[in-house]
Order: structure tokens, then C-alpha cells, then sequence
């Protein structure tokens, strides 16, 4: 069951016409929720995202944040798995071909929800790879936009390469991953890629560091160079779908010692520990 523009139903029942501004020009944003036993994950953090990509493309949000949250509830209460990832898709709306906004048109609101499967046992003892390349996106990488195409074809270099995820380097420095956030390891330090136009700013990524800060564990958040991620003792990988995983190499090259590494390890258990502490509608990060 999925939502479009007021009306709850089945999702083989959609439709949108084709002059919508996200078919015809992908002028339009979305947003990914998890959730888990039922309960959206950190949904205030995930809304205020939604509120900046609407502010970057200069789009007026069509919901408060109290009806979001009931249309939430209602798209998690009309689908059958406990654990489900939401996904939320405003366009412009339906108007006739001209790149100039459009005056008085009702926005499309489309969601949908799919059963959000975590991560294979197997994959996070081992590890996944990955393969580089350069970042060759615009420059408003923080504005979660539906025109995906970018993305798309650098994701698919890795499915090619029999990877998992394409890390993107800028001017010789790390952005982040074709749809992730990477974390490295360098001398038992977690390094983030700090907050800006030139990636999505994770609500994963900040998971990872609200829990590096409340325990202590050593972190900075800068630039971080190829030659830094190149040499790292580990990687990690972390979306909200996919939370956390270890890269153990790339390029065709192992990662450190080639497997997960502790802090992978002990950022994994910290995770899924307050997972179950937000649940419980105990959002302290300690």
C-alpha cells in the first residue's frame, strides 16, 4: 500500500501524469526512513533533512512535520513487515514543459514503503569491497534530489566491478560513497568527511558520531585525503538501509589486514544497542 497525493492504495493502482516536473525533469526531492519493529528511526532528524532539500531546490513543503508523522504511521500501519524502509518522493507537480518554477501548482507527494532487510551475516564477518573514482556530481551533493542519474551510473561501475559500493574522490580528496557516507580508520581515529555541499549529510554519519563522542572513541571530523584513505586501517560504510559495514577492499586491494576491524566491531554493537534503546523511546545517545 502506498500514498499519492491524498489517497492511500495499492501500489499497481499509482498514477502520475506525465508532464509531472520529477518525470519530466526530475525537479523533485525525496527522503529514506527506516524502520524498525514498526517505529520510524530518528524521524525528526529525517524530516529536517527533507526540509533542507525542499529549502535547496526553493520548494514549499506541502505537509507540517505533525502530518508527515501521521502519514508515516499510517503507510507503516498498511504494510506487513515489522521492519520496512519508507521512502518519500515530492515533486514540483504537473505542469507544461518550461524550466521556469511553475505558478500555482499543487506539489506530488508519493510514499511508499519496502521490507528493509539488514545486512547478511556473512557479508559483515567478511566485509564488502569497493572501487574509486572521481566525483564527477554537481555541486549540491546535500540536496537529496530525485534527478539520481550520477549516482546511477557511478553505482553501477561497481556492480560491474563485482562491488559493492563506488567511493568518490575530489581533487584528491574523499566526498563520500555513490549511496553511503565512508568513514576512515587512520591511527585508531575515526575520520569523517565534514558536513557540506559536496555530500549528504547522513543521518547514519551522524549516528556514528554522536556514539564515537559519548564513548570516548577518538574522531575528527575534516577532510580526508586519497593518500589517507588509501593507507586506512579501516573503512566503513554506513546508509540508512545498509547502517553500518566494513569495507575490506579496494580497488582490488585489501583494506588494512583485509578483514573487519575493531573499530567496525564496536561501532556495529554500539549501534544496534541504541537501535534498541530508541525503540524503546529512550533516545539518549549514552
Amino acid at each position: 500500500m502506498i500514498y499519492l497525493n491524498g489517497d492511500f492504495m495499492p501500489i499497481e493502482e499509482a498514477r502520475i501524469p506525465v508532464l509531472d516536473r520529477g518525470f519530466i525533469f526530475g525537479d523533485g526531492v525525496y527522503e529514506v526512513i527506516p524502520v524498525y519493529s514498526r517505529r520510524p528511526f530518528r524521524l525528526a532528524e529525517h524530516l529536517l533533512r527533507l526540509q533542507d532539500s525542499l529549502d535547496g531546490i526553493r520548494l514549499l513543503n506541502p505537509h507540517s512535520n505533525e502530518h508527515w508523522s501521521s502519514l508515516v504511521e499510517q503507510i507503516i500501519a498498511r504494510n506487513e513487515s515489522e521492519d520496512q524502509y519508507l521512502y518519500l518522493h515530492i515533486t514540483r507537480g504537473v505542469a507544461k514543459r518550461d524550466h521556469a518554477f511553475p505558478k500555482g501548482v499543487m506539489p506530488t507527494v508519493f510514499i511508499m514503503s519496502n521490507p528493509l532487510l539488514a545486512p547478511p551475516k556473512e557479508l559483515l564477518a567478511s566485509g564488502v569491497s569497493a572501487i574509486t573514482t572521481d566525483d564527477n556530481r554537481w555541486l549540491r551533493c546535500d540536496i537529496k534530489a530525485i534527478s539520481l542519474l550520477p549516482n546511477v551510473l557511478l553505482r553501477q561501475m561497481a556492480v560491474d566491478a563485482g562491488a559493492v559500493e563506488t567511493v568518490l574522490l575530489r581533487e584528491g580528496f574523499m566526498t563520500e560513497g555513490a549511496a553511503s557516507n565512508i568513514f576512515v580508520v587512520k591511527n585508531e581515529t575515526l575520520l569523517a568527511p565534514p558536513k557540506n555541499h559536496l555530500m549528504l549529510p547522513g543521518i547514519t554519519y551522524d549516528v556514528v558520531l554522536e556514539l564515537a563522542a559519548a564513548h570516548k572513541i577518538p574522531n575528527e571530523v575534516r577532510t580526508v585525503s586519497e593518500y589517507e584513505m588509501r593507507t586506512a586501517q579501516e573503512l566503513l560504510l554506513t546508509s540508512s538501509t545498509k547502517e553500518i559495514m566494513p569495507i575490506t577492499r579496494l580497488d582490488g586491494k585489501p583494506v588494512g589486514d583485509g578483514k573487519p576491524g575493531p573499530m567496525f566491531a564496536l561501532l556495529y554493537q554500539l549501534y544496534q544497542n541504541y537501535k534498541v534503546t530508541v525503540m524503546r523511546d529512550a533516545v539518549s545517545i549514552s
